[in-house]
């Protein structure tokens, strides 16, 4: 076992230890009928013979390469969104001299799109000239075309002219300004393709800039949040903002960690998780810059998108599967997608190549879905008890995996301990198999709508398998 899995593992039992020693007399956590993953401890009593397991996205094909002249191998900050019948995608076009260190054009802002997310298509919009041209993808060339980060705003409020919203640094632009202002401008859009400020001056100035800083409309909270790059320290990490206008926002917080790691975070990649918008999910990028400025993305989440679970173990390694060993040459990109066809998987995508050829370029990865953490169990049967729960619906269903002699049964318990009739182990049959959502029966085939609203306590037996999320449903009648 390497030496960070082996510090994760101790970091976990520990913990499970301390929880499996709490009272069982806990106020109830009212779950409803969301779903539920194993990203952290929140819902876990103990484990028994469990690890929580991070697991990697696979390589696919590498679907983008920026080729133009007005692109090049430093062509950065990649945003990647669903918008109704496409995939939008924008980038910093820029390319860096190697041996004249210096840049060969100035920062653009870029624009592609896509109908299945793997065949990309560089429109010639017409907007901006270049070299003479206005033959060209480039959307922007205005302030802001280091890190141009936009997204689809989906507050309900929203006006049509300022459907698509972005971020990105600056200095401030109002004449007779005798000391401008640096930071964050706000851009709007009526069709994500023409864009305007918001403001001749930046809306957030406090932090430092240099980085993937983004926003997003966040509907439980009725706020708009922005995560940006600041200095802890002299450590790179990350701020949140929020704002009810995105013109007006509060005070930036710094994030905290349930670690001690003093590690650099170079971009974030934050994002509600559209399965589970209670969770923030995050691609941060670790920056190494004593390991020749190495960068490699790691997982983190949160339940209230200020205090993050962050784990060590790289996301993307340097050989999946080539070029990401040099210089920022394997950032994650902002995104996550679910293709058509592709239920049962997502679609994240990261950079290689950067600064190395005459272009960088993208390559699509694969990860289950749900499955970026698992409760998993070897040959010996392992055993993971919730904390006391409420619920809303009458079945539960369960994303799950389970190897050649494995399998998975559920148990539901009362306060103390004690099986409820027709919910115990040996009312379960094993369940084998592969499902991201698969529901599960007892053999009294009994509903749990009398349980409903009423605190109850799962038990999982997960033997050679993988568990990664559970969720109580309305069964169809």
């Amino acid at each position: 076992m390497r030496n960070n899995q082996r510090l994760q593992w101790t970091s976990f039992l520990a913990v499970a230890i301390t929880f499996a020693n709490f009272a069982s007399g806990q106020s109830p956590i009212d779950i409803g009928n969301r779903r539920e993953m194993f990203v952290d401890q929140t819902l876990i009593a103990s484990m028994d013979e469990i690890e929580l397991r991070v697991h990697q996205p696979q390589p696919r094909e590498m679907v983008f390469v920026t080729d133009q002249p007005w692109e090049g191998n430093t062509c950065a900050y990649y945003t990647i969104f669903e918008d109704e019948d496409r995939y939008r995608m924008y980038y910093r076009g820029s390319h860096w001299d190697t041996l004249a260190k210096k840049a060969t054009h100035p920062e653009v802002v870029c624009y592609a799109e896509s109908t299945d997310g793997i065949h990309w298509v560089k429109p010639k919009l017409g907007i901006c000239e270049f070299d003479g041209s206005r033959d060209n993808n480039i959307i922007w060339d205005g302030v802001g075309t280091h890190n141009f980060t936009p997204f689809k705003d989906t507050n309900p409020n929203c006006a049509k002219e300022s459907r698509y919203k972005a971020l990105a640094r600056g200095r401030s632009l109002r004449k007779g300004d005798t000391k401008s202002k640096h930071g964050l401008f706000a851009f709007r859009s009526a069709d994500g393709i023409h864009w305007e400020l918001m403001s001749n001056e930046p809306v957030i100035t406090e932090g430092a800039f240099d980085s993937q800083n983004l926003a997003f409309y966040d509907q439980s909270a009725g706020v708009y949040r922005d995560y940006h790059r600041w200095f802890n320290e002299g450590v790179r990490d990350i701020m949140q903002c929020t704002s009810k206008d995105f013109l007006t926002w509060s005070d930036p917080k710094p994030l905290t960690y349930g670690d001690q790691r003093k590690e650099h975070l170079y971009t974030n990649a934050i994002r509600q998780y559209h399965r589970a918008p209670h969770l923030f999910i995050g691609f941060p990028t670790r920056y190494l810059p004593n390991q020749g400025q190495r960068v490699e993305p790691i997982f983190m989440t949160s339940r209230d998108g200020l205090h993050f679970s962050r784990f060590p173990q790289a996301l993307i390694t340097e050989d999946a599967p080539k070029d990401r060993q040099g210089n920022r040459s394997n950032y994650m990109t902002n995104g996550l997608l679910t293709l058509v066809g592709s239920r049962d998987e997502m679609s994240m995508y990261a950079t290689e190549a950067y600064y190395t050829g005459p272009d960088s370029r993208v390559r699509r990865f694969v990860i289950r879905t749900d499955g970026f953490i698992s409760a998993h169990a070897g040959s010996t049967a392992g055993y993971l008890l919730t904390k006391p729960i409420l619920f809303s619906g009458d079945g539960l269903e369960i994303n799950y995996q389970a190897a050649q002699n494995g399998s998975v049964r559920a148990e539901i318990q009362t306060l103390d301990g004690g099986p409820i009739a027709g919910f115990s182990f040996k009312d379960c049959p094993p369940m084998i198999g592969d499902s991201i959502a698969a529901p599960i029966n007892w053999k009294s085939k009994k509903t749990l709508e009398s349980l409903s609203g009423k605190p109850i306590r799962l038990r999982f037996e997960i033997k050679n398998a993988e568990v990664y999320a559970f969720k109580f449903q309305t069964l169809d009648k």
